[in-house]
């Protein structure tokens, strides 16, 4: 059963209108490590993991979504007031040329979303560390990202998104940990 609060998990806000910001959000949309990726990656594998870690994988994949709808604010926001020229001058004229001011799953670059970012082994061990990898990642762009921009209140959403990311690490390692104590005791399905 799905209950849908009708609040973003953290409150988004931006001081500007910022374009150039919002295209390099847009890794975190639609990129290789965004939230898409990430949301599916795990929801995805938890078909194939121990009945141990189903949870983990089901809550934290759930809670990805909850941060793409983050990112897709903060885009919408940084951009709502931007003119043709200013999405032009942040080098996001094709995107508005073909979308408007709409999101589109595509990275930074403007490549678009593929399944082919979605990561599955069919080996818990690999898949979890894949995970790790995934949660790393995602941390890192997030901390560039803060730093590339001097909006005190996008940064403040942008920290609590980093932060969210370094909890997940944390899981999945723990969850790796807990499936290695199993398997020396038995197989692991």
């Amino acid at each position: 059963m799905w209950i849908y609060e009708k609040k973003l998990q953290y409150p988004v806000r931006v001081s500007k209108c910022d374009p150039m910001m919002a295209k390099f959000l847009m890794e975190q949309y639609g990129g290789a490590d965004g939230e898409l990726a990430a949301a599916l990656r795990y929801l995805n594998q938890r078909y194939t993991i121990p009945p141990k870690v189903i949870g983990l994988l089901t809550d934290i994949g759930t809670e990805e979504f909850a941060h793409l709808e983050m990112i897709a604010t903060m885009i919408y926001k940084l951009t709502k007031d931007a003119t043709p020229e200013q999405m032009e001058a942040a080098g996001l004229g094709a995107h508005f040329a073909v979308h408007d001011k709409a999101l589109f799953y595509s990275n930074a670059a403007g490549v678009p979303w593929t399944a082919a970012y979605i990561q599955a082994k069919g080996d818990p061990i690999a898949d979890l560390y894949e995970d790790i990898a995934a949660e790393e990642k995602a941390r890192a762009t997030y901390q560039w990202l803060i730093d590339m921009t001097d909006d005190v209140d996008l940064q403040d959403a942008l920290k609590f998104l980093r932060e969210r990311e370094v909890i997940h690490s944390q899981r999945f390692r723990e969850a790796v940990e807990i499936l290695k104590d199993e398997q020396g005791t038995k197989k692991l399905f």
